[in-house]
């Protein structure tokens, strides 16, 4: 017995000298804690591929007191989903669009409304102010979750099996839109029939004829290959959309301030990677489609704004008019 017990203690010091050799502590392999980061985009997305980015710098930069997992693809539930587990602590951290972050705190959703931006950007100015900044703040207050960063997702276009070039041509039109009230104003405003599906079910509700058409960014458009099942691709640029990087509240609450620092700081980092992709993808992307053999339409925009403006603070809206006021003055 007294041998075994020495031999025991010999093996368990040679085991903390070849960590400590190896720059890990006995105490930081005790305390690391893996966290869930959940998204409904696909593995191609720039979404994605900065997500493992930012998982491996979050590691890095924390000396391996956290490490990330990042769940694409809904894996971890739908967006309604995984915008609830964090405020249960299933999830950790999330992307979501400011609408679906809007059923928690209204004003927050302003950014997802259409024609809400005149351009990129107006967006990028937005996402940069004390505006954001206040806005953010008042959704960590409504519900502990703690916006990190912004991510520019791209200006949402309508595709369809028919050609659209003004409000009447979507008089009737059944179109898939995501499960979040803000994205029926613009369908709405121009007689169009909204029809809330999830995100991961698009393809085939496409494809079976359940809805006549969709709306998504370019980058979207060819990731979730939408382009496949219907014919025309209508500029209508209605949204110039993004998400935004979420923590929840209770891993926010056991970071320390420096690792909150950390957190920020990468995913904001994260977020320009995204931002400049998508931008990219979107200069190179018309192009794309046009060789694919789908019609790319250019559409006058104008129309289509004129119809949406009044619904800006009508019933729907979930802000107040000061927000909406200080929110067109940027950048004039």
């Amino acid at each position: 017995m007294g041998h075994k017990r020495a031999s025991s203690t010999k093996l368990n010091r040679w085991i903390s000298t070849s960590l400590l050799l190896a720059g890990v502590s006995v105490a930081t392999m005790a305390s690391a804690e893996t966290l869930r980061f959940a998204h409904v985009y696909e593995t191609s997305e720039p979404y994605h591929k900065w997500a493992l980015w930012a998982a491996d710098e979050i590691e890095k930069r924390t000396d391996g007191r956290y490490t990330v997992e990042v769940h694409p693809a809904s894996s971890l539930g739908k967006e309604a989903d995984i915008n609830e587990g964090l405020s249960l602590g299933t999830v950790d951290l999330i992307y979501t669009g400011n609408q679906f972050a809007g059923r928690s705190y209204g004003p927050i959703g302003i950014a997802g409304a259409p024609y809400m931006f005149r351009d990129f950007d107006h967006w990028k100015t937005y996402a940069e102010s004390d505006l954001f900044k206040e806005i953010a703040q008042g959704y960590q207050d409504a519900t502990g979750n703690v916006p990190l960063a912004m991510n520019y997702y791209g200006k949402r276009h309508t595709t369809s099996n028919k050609e659209i070039s003004t409000p009447e041509d979507m008089q009737g039109l059944k179109i898939r839109v995501p499960n979040a009230p803000m994205y029926m104003m613009f369908p709405e405003a121009v007689g169009a029939n909204p029809t809330p599906i999830a995100f991961s079910e698009v393809y085939l509700a496409l494809q079976q004829g359940v809805v006549d058409a969709q709306e998504n960014p370019l980058p979207t458009i060819q990731a979730k290959k939408f382009y496949e099942v219907q014919d025309y691709i209508n500029l209508t640029g209605h949204i110039t959309d993004s998400l935004i990087t979420i923590a929840g509240g209770p891993l926010w609450n056991r970071l320390s301030d420096e690792d909150k620092e950390v957190f920020r700081n990468v995913y904001t980092e994260a977020g320009e990677k995204i931002t400049n992709d998508i931008v990219q993808s979107e200069e190179d992307l018309v192009a794309w489609f046009e060789d694919q053999g789908v019609t790319v339409n250019k559409v006058d925009t104008e129309p289509f704004r004129e119809a949406v403006i009044p619904y800006h603070n009508g019933d729907a809206a979930t802000w107040d008019k000061e927000t909406y006021d200080r929110l067109q003055a940027l950048g004039q």
